[in-house]
């Protein structure tokens, strides 16, 4: 019988996907070893696959005790957890998993921004509380159709968010690093300028350093008193404490939000903001997608170590 592959798994992945794991390779499970990072010294021999997630991650220190490291397979479709610049400089493939959770990430973004715009939670609580008492009572919100949708960030997830705004008949504007060939949106420059613009901005670009508090004051302020913000990429890319300043102040209309800066810990202000709807980091949890998921990551191992290289490596 063929020996297994030696694989590192820094954190679960759930019950299903832990199994196979273990069932088809020599797995170490970082999270339950003794001694963590500091008990890999003796061990780390022949380990040539680490699988990870964007939560778990795979940082500079870990890659280093690695030796015969070759490849890092993560779960999700941000990697900036994982020091891909380290990796590659020592010819380390990086995977990630995307595409398969851009529908479920673009359905989520239009949740929240129907929950902030047309209140449905908010009159949700109003009538389950029981306080309908009579059609018409209930105030009005700001309608959806028509208006104008800014998007930071058209990548995939950002192009199945803008096509779902199409059908809602509305203006789309972007803002990236630069234009894109080929698509039918509104290029604006300046981020700046597409919240000016916008009625709604919406918030699908990469993490990380470069991205951090993107969505700034002006940009806030830009979007203006009836303007609201929705964000499904990283709360690290709005300035948290100016945005919760901007919708406490009146100067912001709402905010739609499935990640935060710090979080789980929830800035105690916008829960008691009607004008905010809020989820806790759901963007790709459904059943369909947390399974496909799953499921390449393993692809993506297989293949690896099988010779054919990774199905969806991170460029270098």
């Amino acid at each position: 019988m063929p020996e297994r592959a030696r694989i590192l798994q820094v954190g679960t992945l759930g019950d299903e996907t832990d199994a196979t794991l273990q069932a088809q390779y020599d797995v170490l499970r970082l999270w339950e070893t003794p001694g963590g990072l500091d008990a890999l010294a003796e061990r780390a021999a022949g380990i040539t696959a680490v699988v990870t997630s964007v939560r778990h991650g795979c940082r500079a220190d870990l890659i280093a005790r690695l030796p015969d490291l070759r490849a890092i397979c993560s779960w999700g479709v941000g990697y900036e957890t994982i020091d891909v610049a380290v990796a590659h400089a020592r010819g380390i493939a990086v995977s990630n998993t995307p595409e398969v959770l851009d529908d479920c990430v673009a359905d989520l973004a239009w949740a929240l921004l129907l929950a902030a715009a047309r209140q449905t939670s908010v009159a949700d609580r109003y009538v389950k509380t029981g306080q309908w008492r009579s059609i018409g009572a209930f105030p009005l919100s700001t309608r959806v159709s028509g208006k104008r949708m800014g998007i930071l960030g058209l990548g995939r997830i950002g192009e199945a968010i803008a096509r779902r705004g199409s059908g809602f008949g509305m203006e789309i504007g972007y803002h990236n690093r630069r234009a894109r060939a080929g698509v039918p949106y509104r290029y604006v420059e300046s981020l700046v300028e597409l919240a000016r613009w916008s009625d709604f901005l919406v918030v699908a670009c990469e993490g990380g350093p470069a991205t951090r508090h993107l969505v700034s004051a002006e940009v806030l302020d830009a979007l203006g008193p009836r303007g609201i913000v929705v964000n499904i990429a990283r709360g690290s890319v709005i300035d948290e404490a100016a945005m919760v300043r901007a919708l406490a102040e009146g100067r912001l209309g709402g905010a739609g939000l499935d990640v935060l800066e710090h979080e789980p810990a929830v800035p105690p202000e916008l829960l008691g903001m009607n004008q905010v709807a809020l989820t806790p980091h759901v963007g790709s949890a459904t059943h369909e997608t947390r399974r496909e998921m799953a499921q390449l990551v393993l692809d993506n191992l297989a293949a690896f170590l099988a010779g054919r290289g990774l199905l969806t490596p991170v460029a270098a």
